[in-house]
């Protein structure tokens, strides 16, 4: 499995381990960003998208614990906590809150890749078996059969390429979709390569006045800066 695309989020207020991690997982191929507490994890997720948290518990403010709580109300993203030596109720209390695993401070680097490669495999092959025909999007669905976006057992009209373009991405969910593809799949043939780039970006900005509560704060149809688009069913 290739890693250079895995985007990992480094929580902790010690700027010491943030710059070891940092550094060792740049070295085996993931893209990192650190925040050294909640508040700047929350600005960082409501930007970017991660594959993976790396969280510490013990944080000032906000604790790791909270922050957990918080994101697991809407987020499955997985997460790994990181817990100083002896803190087995707080352990207990991570997994219960919906953790996908912790490590023990202080700990070797070459463990906590081993653990966020298991994680990520393990992730992996749950979105692989669990493909289903109807794409739950918040209160919507979408029939990947019978090609119909439907809220409260009420169709949803859709242009031919917004309903192309939902089933892009809804054969895919999670997945990071590249422009590139979309040009291909919608058949956009002629124009420059970046006349057809910007079409798509219309085209995807109309699909999420369909599917989004609020399209200028997309919480689905994710946009990844410099890749391309994410759907978060």
């Amino acid at each position: 499995m290739l890693y250079d695309e895995k985007h990992i989020l480094l929580i902790d207020d010690d700027e010491r381990i943030l710059s070891l991690l940092n550094t060792f997982l740049n070295q085996n191929g993931f893209i990192t960003s650190s925040a050294k507490n909640s508040q700047e994890a929350r600005s960082l997720l409501d930007y970017f998208e991660f594959d993976i948290l790396i969280i510490d518990i013990m944080m000032p403010g906000e604790t790791g614990l909270e922050l957990l709580e918080s994101l697991r109300k809407n987020n499955n993203i997985p997460i790994i906590l990181l817990s100083a030596k002896g803190e087995t109720s707080d352990k207990i209390s991570g997994l219960e809150l919906g953790a996908d695993d912790y490590l023990s401070k202080p700990f070797e680097p070459k463990e906590l890749l081993l653990r966020i490669k298991n994680l990520l495999s393990r992730n992996n092959l749950t979105e692989e078996t669990t493909y289903e025909q109807r794409v739950k999007i918040g209160t919507k669905i979408f029939d990947l059969e019978r090609m119909e976006l439907q809220e409260n057992n009420q169709v949803i009209s859709l242009t031919t390429i917004e309903t192309k373009l939902l089933k892009i991405f809804c054969s895919s969910p999670k997945t990071v979709i590249k422009r590139d593809r979309i040009i291909s799949e919608l058949g956009y043939k002629t124009g420059s390569n970046q006349r057809n780039e910007r079409n798509v970006d219309v085209q995807v900005t109309r699909l999420r006045k369909k599917i989004e509560q609020d399209p200028k704060n997309p919480r689905f149809l994710k946009t990844i800066r410099g890749k391309g688009y994410r759907l978060l069913p």
